[in-house]
């Protein structure tokens, strides 16, 4: 122990003498790709289903083990307290002795067994049932973590607008007060300025606690712990210039992870149908023993003399009535698979229209972003030259107030417009089916 304490001791501070710090598995600081990261990495919803792929796999060993010899042993000593008799010839004999043990040898092998016969031939398809599960889980959770950070950072962009707001309004409320004690205004303007301040300042505590929330709910996505804070990392340039103008696109049925796994569960029904109407094939099995056998009616002597047996045999169950069984096993098999082609039918109808619903909407959303920006720009000019005019005596403080109001509702509506417009277009990739985890 004390030797692999000096060995950590010396590791760690031979890091440090380099520059290398020791990595952090938990960064308090993240951007998308790394919350999509660590998302896949920590999310037990994701966690959960690769194990679910490790069971699926144990489980097809499990039953593909019955196509190898199988050999067991038993062991067995038994007393007799009252030897059974029997009349032969007219005279009671004894039909044993009172000391009776065994030990026996056996081995069997699965000539042939529609079970095994059916785990051989799905195991690639159960393993990518399994596979596509996870990548399932995957685009699903990429999709509400991106949407989600996307929307933490709207509301962290109305932070600081609000703390922006409240600057200006500050400021305002400076020049207000300035221009009362001069005695150019009266008391007025220095009310509307301090009714303004008040209200951003509880516009910012509301804004707050709504990001907490959204905090929350993208930790809960990414599996963060809760007691840890995080800061999203972000570019405001680089968002935008990832912002493209909508295309419209056909959507490829085959790239749909939801259109794969039905796919492959109709493959996986097929087989069952096949297995159900194997019911009438016989089971054929090779089976042999080899018995070590000891009788004495003393039991200090029971193991001086053995008495072996040894046998092989082929053994073939053929079933010849079941009651109908095996018929009404595959009738639901052959309604299970109908049912599974049907809904593989629904998707290829419901996935044009979702589509459009998603490129429709990153239109819209896109179109309206345009808007917005060229809106916030103006505003922004007009509140610099009413704010210089009103300092210069020429325009009233309640024009101040508008042009302010005017601002801070285009910088909230621009920054919404950016991530409802990103927010759309990761849904449109998904109905594109572009994301591949």
């Amino acid at each position: 122990m004390r030797t692999k304490l000096l060995l950590s001791a010396l590791l760690v501070g031979w890091l440090q003498g380099n520059g290398q710090a020791v990595p952090d598995s938990l960064p308090k600081q993240v951007d998308l790709e790394q919350a999509i990261a660590f998302s896949l990495k920590n999310q037990p919803l994701v966690q959960q289903s690769e194990i679910d792929e490790k069971i699926t796999a144990a489980n097809i060993r499990n039953r593909l083990a019955d196509w190898y010899p199988q050999v067991n042993f038993n062991y067995n000593l038994q007393h007799n307290f009252v030897v059974q008799t029997n009349i032969i010839g007219g005279n009671p004999v004894k039909l044993g002795v009172d000391n009776v043990s065994a030990l026996q040898f056996t081995m069997s092998q699965t000539l042939f067994n529609r079970d095994v016969l059916l785990a051989r031939r799905t195991r690639t398809d159960v393993q990518q049932q399994a596979l596509q599960t996870t990548r399932q889980r995957k685009i699903d959770l990429v999709v509400a973590v991106s949407k989600a950070y996307y929307d933490v950072l709207a509301t962290t962009q109305q932070v600081k607008v609000a703390d922006e707001n409240i600057r200006r309004i500050e400021r305002s409320l400076q020049d207000a007060k300035f221009q009362y004690d001069a005695g150019v205004a009266d008391k007025t303007d220095f009310k509307r300025a301090t009714i303004a301040l008040n209200n951003a300042k509880a516009s910012r505590i509301a804004n707050e606690e709504i990001l907490k929330a959204k905090q929350e709910y993208l930790k809960s996505l990414m599996g963060y712990p809760v007691e840890t804070p995080i800061e999203l990392l972000y570019d405001s340039a680089s968002l935008e210039q990832s912002i493209t103008a909508p295309a419209d696109e056909n959507p490829e049925l085959n790239n749909r992870i939801e259109y794969q796994l039905l796919t492959t569960q109709i493959k996986l029904q097929e087989a069952n149908l096949k297995y159900n109407k194997w019911a009438y094939l016989p089971n054929v099995s090779l089976n042999g023993a080899y018995n070590l056998n000891y009788l004495n009616n003393q039991f200090a002597k029971l193991y001086n003399v053995n008495y072996p047996a040894s046998f092989a045999a082929i053994t073939l169950g053929f079933p010849i009535f079941q009651g109908g069984k095996r018929k009404s096993a595959i009738d639901a098999a052959e309604w299970q698979l109908e049912r599974t082609k049907l809904d593989l039918l629904s998707l290829k109808n419901s996935v044009n229209a979702a589509y459009s619903q998603a490129i429709a909407t990153y239109k819209s959303t896109y179109t309206n972003y345009l808007a917005l920006k060229e809106n916030l720009d103006l505003a922004r000019e007009v509140y610099d030259v009413i704010q210089l005019q009103y300092r210069n005596g020429i325009k009233t403080y309640l024009e101040v107030i508008n042009a302010e109001t005017d601002l801070r509702t285009a910088t909230i509506n621009y920054y919404t417009a950016l991530y409802n417009v990103l927010a759309s277009k990761v849904d449109v990739q998904k109905e594109l089916g572009q994301f591949n985890y």
